[in-house]
């Protein structure tokens, strides 16, 4: 079962108790496909109100059987305990109540979503109250002072007066969580089941359609990468043109265009009767006479194995090819040196010496001598 579901349910039946709709509580609570220990403990509560006791026993026993700790499920269990005259086990409850307050003189359970606080003079006074049905009147009296002597608000005389009760011999009635006193959600959780709308509805904020209420996001649309061309149907309104007949350019800014050429009117005629246009990449004049609209959607059908004319493409540059290698020179022959020969300085090495009869800057010229 998710846990708003259980959540919404276990928060309907606690206003259904707050209403005092002790049955519109338990249909609610009967709804939870995996009860736990908190609405099994409010169904008992009802069950007790509606004077069900039975139904109220077996609700508590499935309680603690879902938390084998909660002193307060013990504290109430021997209450309707002695209320069907299970009177040893009651007393077995009220022991096992106070062993799992674990020396506590109170245990606030406002924490687990019970209002109420568990005393352990309320234990002490329900074993207290089962010695009296009993008949064990002293041992009923003992346990009642001992009750008197715990610390601990909440009393308000109640020990004073069972104790003049048991000296008379009357029975004394058991102690009870209040019955409006239930396990309730926490307000946090219970603020989380109301749906919340995070990102908001979209508003029209500025539109070029007249009275425009459409808030939501246009589809993304494919981008074809290519030359530019503006989405007209047929020829209307197409700023592609075809010239009729050969031009030749006659004057200063007029181009040269071959019949049946495909061109992009760039700008209004003017005057003089001249257009301008663009032609493989190049702005020019043409005459407006010769030039006449062109059917974009064919010339499409005619552009697979044709570079269309208009604004080109940047041109492709091919990247630079690796530098091929040169051939090495050969190594110079290794010389061998004796002892006698002494080593090669940096100046012998790179400088050869000239010879002694002719002096520096002298060259021998072998072609004239022939």
């Amino acid at each position: 079962m998710l846990y708003t579901e259980l959540l919404r349910l276990w928060h309907e039946a606690v206003q259904a108790v707050d209403a005092k709709d002790w049955q519109g509580a338990l249909s609610k609570l009967e709804q939870i496909s995996e009860p736990t220990s908190c609405t099994l403990f409010n169904a008992a509560s009802a069950h007790l109100v509606l004077g069900q006791l039975d139904l109220a026993l077996k609700a508590l026993d499935l309680t603690l059987a879902k938390d084998e700790r909660l002193a307060v499920g013990f504290f109430q269990r021997a209450a309707v305990m002695m209320q069907i005259d299970r009177l040893e086990e009651a007393l077995s409850d009220c022991i096992w109540a106070q062993k799992h307050m674990r020396g506590n003189l109170v245990i606030d359970y406002r924490q687990l979503g019970l209002r109420f606080k568990l005393h352990s003079w309320q234990v002490l006074y329900n074993a207290a109250a089962v010695y009296c049905r009993m008949g064990q009147w002293e041992q009923a009296r003992e346990t009642l002072l001992s009750a008197s002597q715990e610390k601990g608000g909440g009393r308000g005389g109640t020990t004073e007066v069972a104790l003049n009760s048991v000296l008379k011999e009357e029975i004394l009635a058991p102690l009870l969580v209040p019955e409006d006193v239930v396990f309730r959600p926490r307000k946090q959780d219970v603020e989380q089941l109301q749906q919340r709308d995070f990102l908001g509805k979209a508003k029209v904020i500025s539109s070029v359609i007249p009275n425009d209420d459409f808030g939501g996001f246009e589809p993304l649309r494919l981008q074809k990468p290519g030359f530019y061309e503006p989405k007209v149907d047929g020829t209307q309104d197409s700023l592609y043109m075809r010239v009729r007949i050969p031009y030749m350019a006659r004057g200063p800014g007029q181009l040269t265009v071959p019949g049946g050429a495909m061109v992009f009117l760039f700008g209004e005629e003017r005057r003089d009767g001249m257009a301008s246009v663009i032609y493989d990449g190049t702005r020019g004049l043409l005459p407006m006479s010769l030039l006449d609209p062109a059917d974009v959607k064919i010339s499409k059908g005619k552009r697979e194995n044709k570079v269309p004319s208009g604004i080109p493409l940047p041109p492709g540059l091919k990247p630079p090819t690796r530098p091929q290698a040169q051939a090495s020179p050969a190594a110079p022959p290794r010389v061998r040196f004796t002892s006698d020969t002494p080593p090669p300085s940096y100046t012998t090495a790179t400088h050869a010496p000239l010879p002694a009869s002719e002096p520096p800057g002298y060259t021998v010229n072998t072609a004239n001598e022939q």
